[in-house]
């Protein structure tokens, strides 16, 4: 890390391996590495005796292997935990729960948290996304803000952060100063917000709360441990008060469209990324048109042109 980049990009640990990464809680990586998951999907255990299960990962036969050979024969799983429905963190939720009898507890089934003009949106089709969620989540245990889960030596309070996801979850450790941060903060990269599942209102107001917190290590459902969280916070709104003044400027030269204005915008992007770009362009569109500086010609889409106002 470097001062003007706060990215931890030198991470590279073993699939299917358990490291220790804060007291009384180890890492178990995926292996499901891809340009969208670094490395692969971070799951966490916690505690020793009654053991918490955050982010099973993928539907992964090998992972769940690896999670319960973690977990040991003297300890049992008391939860399984997932921050959002995206299928590299929830799809193994079932089969890990089958086999340890836990419960699976989450914020809700997919599209719950929504605001209410994303829920229309979404409703009438109008936004496409919903890239990788998994449609099939349905946990046991309903989680909302200041809910908490405890076990023998640990407690996790829930955080309600949406903005990549609308039910997403953050867990905050008890005494601990550890957050578990899933994908609304990570150490090897901004996050994606996709609407209508992303809300980039919803997400602005998540990293401002979460600076007035004094949480001294994130560890996020993708890349290595943040030991420095209020740095990365500060980067995500910097990185998104930037990205708005370019397409407040771009839009000053006439109307556009999402993909129009990432290609634009994202110079130098592989080519293979601009899909995923226009998408987070898109989310500060709705943003911007919710506060009246732009607004959308005939309606607002996923491909509609924006003018400014």
């Amino acid at each position: 890390m470097t001062d003007a980049d706060p990215f931890i990009l030198d991470f590279d640990p073993a699939p299917g391996v358990a490291d220790e990464v804060a007291p009384g809680v180890r890492r178990v990586l995926a292996p499901n590495a891809s340009p969208m998951t670094f490395r692969g999907t971070n799951t966490y255990l916690v505690g020793t005796e009654a053991v918490a299960i955050i982010d099973p990962g993928p539907g992964d036969a090998g992972h769940l292997e690896a999670i319960l050979a973690a977990v040991g024969p003297e300890a049992r799983v008391s939860h399984v935990v997932v921050t959002h429905a995206h299928s590299d963190h929830s799809t193994l939720a079932p089969a890990l729960a089958r086999a340890t009898g836990a419960p699976i507890c989450g914020f809700g089934p997919p599209g719950a948290g929504r605001a209410p003009d994303m829920e229309r949106m979404a409703a009438e089709g109008a936004l496409g996304g919903g890239e990788g969620v998994d449609e099939g989540f349905a946990p046991d245990i309903l989680l909302g803000e200041g809910d908490v889960l405890e076990g023998p030596g640990w407690r996790l309070e829930a955080l309600w952060t949406p903005g990549h996801f609308a039910g997403h979850l953050s867990f905050a450790l008890a005494d601990a100063g550890v957050l578990f941060s899933g994908d609304a903060v990570m150490s090897w990269s901004t996050t994606l917000v996709s609407p209508p599942d992303g809300d980039l209102t919803a997400f602005m107001a998540a990293m401002a709360r979460l600076q007035q917190r004094d949480d001294r290590l994130y560890l996020p459902g993708h890349g290595a441990p943040l030991p420095e969280p209020g740095r990365m916070l500060a980067h995500q709104i910097a990185h998104r008060q930037a990205r708005e003044a370019q397409i407040l400027a771009a839009l000053a030269a006439g109307p556009d469209d999402a993909a129009g204005l990432a290609g634009r915008i994202y110079t130098g992007l592989a080519p293979a990324l601009l899909p995923m770009a226009a998408r987070n362009v898109l989310a500060h569109l709705i943003d911007l048109a919710r506060r009246e500086l732009v607004t959308p010609e005939g309606g607002l889409s996923a491909a509609a042109r924006f003018r400014r106002l």
